[in-house]
């Protein structure tokens, strides 16, 4: 049975410097961005190019983030994101933040691979995967 690859959902820079960041992707991109406030009260911005989501920019905060340098993080869109944590650590990878629930969103969770490299997964609501083309 053939398998197709997993759909990059979305791109996401977490920085210590939103915004430099947001100056240099407006600059440099032509990317224009709308300030929105998570479920947590966590400052958030989502970058549109042509009036179309494109990725979202993330404030690292201490003491939660304390050593971790900015970075960009891609989620991959999963069917079922419990199977795949579990899949994960079968294979001796480590779930980093377990599937949590972003309202509006859909399910995300960050897991790390057996040489440490980091990625985020979503399972996107059903409604945000009509709404919106993934990024490819």
């Amino acid at each position: 049975m053939a398998s197709s690859p997993l759909k990059v959902w979305w791109h996401e820079l977490n920085t210590w410097e939103p915004d430099e960041a947001r100056h240099f992707y407006s600059a440099t991109l032509g990317w224009d961005f709308q300030p929105t406030t998570l479920p947590d009260g966590t400052r958030y911005w989502v970058a549109h190019k042509d009036g179309r989501a494109v990725g979202g920019i993330f404030q690292l905060t201490e003491p939660d983030f304390e050593g971790i340098p900015s970075h960009w993080m891609t989620y991959l869109a999963v069917d079922d994101i419990a199977a795949a944590q579990k899949r994960a650590e079968q294979v001796g990878g480590e779930i980093l933040r377990p599937a949590f629930r972003l309202p509006g969103v859909g399910r995300l969770s960050i897991v790390a691979d057996t040489s440490g490299a980091v990625i985020g997964l979503i399972q996107p609501d059903d409604h945000t995967a009509e709404l919106r083309t993934p990024v490819h």
